[in-house]
């Protein structure tokens, strides 16, 4: 977050935190987002705060939500969709995708996606865990990019990297829901990720090309 102060009714989550409750992803939250209508006020308080994402809750008891990047407005997106369902205790979200559903197990939160919905990038692959450590923010190159590495095969454990290379001052996504997805329905199979310093994302693909995303969310700044 840069030195922006936080406005009254936006909450800060931090989304897919390690099993020790540090880390995580930062999200922006306006409770009421229908206190500011225009799509142009909400990109510009978005790129204010400077989140990886800002979510805009237009209706609390639907959970209709709009998303935005410091730049660009987002119809999907997995920790903003993570940490709304966790904030307003819902398992039903209206997005403009469809509706996505969540559901609560112990500490996780977890919804129900589409790898369709999911904005593209590169998946690329690594040797061990020490290469995607090694990376540069940003590597070279251009358009979205998730590294990955298996660190335990057999136990679908994974450690990744994301990149989104957009102008928009984001260098590094400390846990990025989406990519998670892409990588869990290009594999097949249910992952464990460790991403950026230590935040954690639990995916599980089903029969029907959904996939389940899950993490632990805590309540960082109430505004």
């Amino acid at each position: 977050m840069n030195d922006y102060d936080v406005p009254a009714g936006t909450d800060v989550l931090r989304v897919f935190c390690g099993p020790d409750g540090r880390h995580g992803n930062a999200l922006g939250v306006v409770r009421d987002g229908r206190r500011i209508p225009d799509r142009a006020d909400r990109q510009e308080l978005a790129g204010k705060l400077g989140f990886s994402e800002t979510v805009f809750v237009d209706d609390p008891e639907r959970g209709r939500l709009d998303i935005y990047t410091p730049g660009l407005r987002l119809p999907f997106a997995g920790h903003p969709v993570v940490g709304a369902a966790w904030l307003l205790d819902l398992e039903v979200l209206e997005l403009e995708v469809g509706d996505v559903f969540a559901r609560y197990d112990g500490e996780f939160c977890w919804i129900t996606a589409r790898p369709e919905w999911a904005p593209p990038r590169t998946l690329k692959q690594y040797a061990s865990a020490a290469e995607v450590d090694a990376l540069p923010a940003p590597p070279p190159g251009e358009g979205r990019l998730y590294a990955w590495a298996w660190e335990e095969e057999a136990a679908g454990r994974v450690r990744a990297r994301a990149f989104p290379r957009r102008d928009d001052g984001i260098v590094e996504d400390e846990a990025t829901g989406a990519a998670a997805l892409l990588l869990s329905a290009h594999l097949g199979r249910a992952l464990n990720i460790t991403q950026g310093r230590g935040s954690q994302i639990l995916t599980a693909p089903a029969p029907d090309g959904t996939v389940e995303i899950g993490g632990r969310v805590v309540l960082a700044h109430h505004g």
